[in-house]
């Protein structure tokens, strides 16, 4: 790979397993121009792929709901950008929620009213503050959001009983949360498992001679103990004496580490972490020591610029699961190329986050355009608690999510590399998932016990 990266820059791709003061936090405000949007061709856009379009014309009621008047509906959304160590952390999603914003507006809005967005930098260690920020600012709900420490903002959240619609959760605490509604569901009691049952399927000695190797970080662990629950019923082996964890903030010698997997007989490695600089210079580590094991990947690895590094081939081992339709296969998936088009027009950064992002939007927006002219709270919440089967118009796959009951959908693909470019390779053909309902394995043990979930499965640590 042969770049080292900077290790203040380790936690990125943590806030993707999913793939993690009033004032404080950087805020805007981003409204179309209501015109409407057109397709290449030059005629009226009304779906988003498979999806029609939740946005349009219409006449509003008057309204006393937080966020909402006759002419608008106020939305919060955000990332971690500011973080110092890594400017522009996750910028994607919310770069995916301005092209919607404006796609939406464009239209009309929804049932008439306009979207403003209110942008919140949660900066990783600062998002109890923009939460608080988002409750002052008195707006309808969170949408597409996503914050690395998204434990530190539930108590905020909840205590002003703000909904959100985030891209992703990392924390039981939001994952498993109240007032929380996720395109992409991550719980904390169902695991997917779809690149474990693939390669314990293709590889079925290797895959009982498993390694791991995990941030010391909750979320990270967290995923380890769903992993041991839910690999091991797919034919995956952990070898007690292979564990390992690595310091969050990476290691200055990773020779060490892969050392013990080579002489603890790990043929496969289930890594959590990030792509860069953490397991970057585990390749590089282990290629010097001679070791090539295969690498089962968890977190934000569908990623471009791991591709373009990967020019001496080190990572044309690694096996990471996707529940997207892949963008490689955008010219025959209408919701992925819409995707594409309308962030690259914006320009925004397109990358996998962003498509969880648009998901996220498109139900939240869906939700809303059901409630009709009078819009609340508990219309859109309990609109979003009767959706059992949702795929984003297309960009994820069929059966989707269940997003009523919290659980992921059982269709993936596993993505991995060839050189410098991502390659599907399950199921063979591009574009199709796998779909099979063992891919998705409920988690039982100590990381779902410690969390107290209620009989409705959800975390009720805050009183909600």
């Amino acid at each position: 790979m042969g770049r080292k990266w900077l290790r203040g820059a380790a936690l990125c791709a943590l806030v993707a397993l999913v793939a993690v003061g009033c004032g404080s936090s950087r805020k805007g405000s981003d409204t179309g121009s209501g015109t409407t949007t057109t397709t290449a061709g030059g005629s009226a856009s009304k779906t988003f792929g498979s999806l029609p379009s939740p946005c349009g014309k219409g006449t509003p009621a008057p309204s006393t709901e937080v966020g909402v008047t006759a002419t608008d509906i106020t939305i919060g959304y955000g990332d971690d950008a500011g973080y110092a160590a890594a400017p522009g952390l996750n910028k994607e999603m919310s770069d995916a929620m301005k092209a919607m914003i404006k796609w939406c507006n464009d239209q009309g809005g929804i049932n008439g009213r306009q979207i403003k967005g209110n942008y919140y930098d949660a900066k990783i260690t600062e998002v109890n503050n923009a939460i608080t920020q988002a409750c002052a600012d008195k707006i309808f709900m969170l949408v597409g959001e996503g914050f690395a420490l998204d434990a530190a903002q539930e108590q905020a959240r909840l205590g002003c009983k703000l909904p959100a619609f985030p891209t992703y959760g990392v924390s039981p605490e939001l994952a498993n949360g109240p007032l929380a509604y996720f395109a992409l569901p991550n719980p904390v009691d169902y695991q997917s498992v779809t690149e474990a049952r693939f390669y314990a399927s293709k590889f079925p000695d290797k895959a009982k001679k498993m390694g791991s190797l995990v941030a010391n970080f909750s979320a990270t662990l967290d995923t380890l103990s769903k992993q041991h629950s839910a690999w091991t019923k797919v034919g995956v082996t952990f070898l007690p004496s292979c564990e390992q964890q690595y310091s969050i903030a990476g290691e200055s010698d990773w020779k060490p580490f892969a050392q013990k997997l080579k002489e603890c007989g790990a043929q496969a490695v289930s890594f959590i972490g990030s792509p860069y600089p953490n397991f970057e210079n585990l390749l590089e580590a282990a290629s010097q020591l001679d070791y090539h094991p295969d690498w089962l990947l968890e977190g934000n690895f569908y990623d471009n610029d791991l591709a373009k590094r990967n020019t001496s081939g080190l990572a044309d081992h690694i096996y990471v699961r996707n529940q997207n339709i892949p963008f490689e296969a955008a010219d025959k998936n209408p919701a992925t190329k819409q995707y594409v088009d309308l962030v690259t027009a914006s320009s925004g950064k397109v990358a996998a986050l962003g498509l969880n992002a648009t998901s996220a939007f498109l139900l939240w927006a869906t939700q809303v355009k059901a409630c009709g002219a009078t819009l609340t709270r508990q219309c859109v919440e309990d609109k979003a608690a009767a959706v059992h089967d949702w795929n984003g118009g297309g960009l994820q796959g069929t059966p989707g999510a269940d997003v009523g009951n919290n659980k992921p959908s059982i269709c993936e693909v596993v993505m991995s590399l060839q050189g410098t470019k991502w390659v599907q390779s399950d199921p063979a053909e591009l574009g199709k998932m796998d779909c099979n309902a063992a891919n998705t394995q409920q988690v039982t043990g100590p990381v779902v016990d410690r969390v107290n979930l209620g009989s409705d499965r959800k975390s009720h640590k805050y009183g909600i």
